[in-house]
């Protein structure tokens, strides 16, 4: 009966590890988009992504090699999380700020989704986007040289480290003059 009791806790015990952990796990995709960054998001790739993978992360797991390890800190000291619609300038300035810096994010809906807009609205007393959270800070509406600011002291780097630099142009061999005739053979035209 004790072994019994005992496996039985065991059991307990270890579903909720399990469950713990699988909450703790966050999923991420990296593509290449079309102008060959390669890109890191919760969200999945646009249809016109190349080479698309997904990745679970979380506590456990380890992070994709390819993220260099100053981001995988900031990640986990500092994870970035942005309340964002389609709200004109401000919101594609907001993205467009993230992609260029190759910050990893969770985006959040209020616009569309009941429990995102209550969280916006615990967090900063309004449905007004976007809104930016690095670790606890926050940043209501989108002004680059804040947002900057707190992904700067959040420990993300300035430039996109996913960006890999365009491999250099394949010049031309250049051409080279026959060597001279001899003995009366005429010398080849040059190529």
């Amino acid at each position: 009966m004790k072994r019994l009791m005992w496996m039985l806790l065991v059991s307990v015990a270890g579903a909720a590890i399990l469950t713990q952990a699988q909450a703790q796990t966050q999923t991420v995709y990296r593509w290449v988009d079309k102008d060959g960054t390669v890109q890191y998001s919760d969200t999945p790739p646009p249809a016109d992504a190349r080479s698309s993978q997904q990745k679970r992360l979380g506590s456990g797991t380890t992070v994709d090699e390819q993220v260099p390890y100053a981001v995988q800190m900031a990640i986990q000291k500092n994870p970035v999380s942005v309340y964002i619609t389609n709200c004109g300038d401000l919101c594609s300035g907001a993205r467009a700020l993230l992609a260029k810096r190759g910050v990893p994010y969770t985006e959040y809906d209020p616009e569309n989704n009941r429990a995102d807009a209550e969280a916006l609205k615990r967090l900063v007393g309004s449905l007004q986007v976007p809104v930016l959270l690095v670790g606890e800070n926050s940043i209501k509406g989108f002004e680059e040289t804040s947002w900057n600011s707190a992904l700067d002291t959040g420990g993300y780097p300035r430039t996109n480290p996913f960006t890999r630099a365009p491999a250099p142009k394949k010049s031309e061999a250049p051409k080279v003059a026959p060597p001279p005739a001899q003995d009366g053979q005429a010398s080849a035209p040059p190529q």
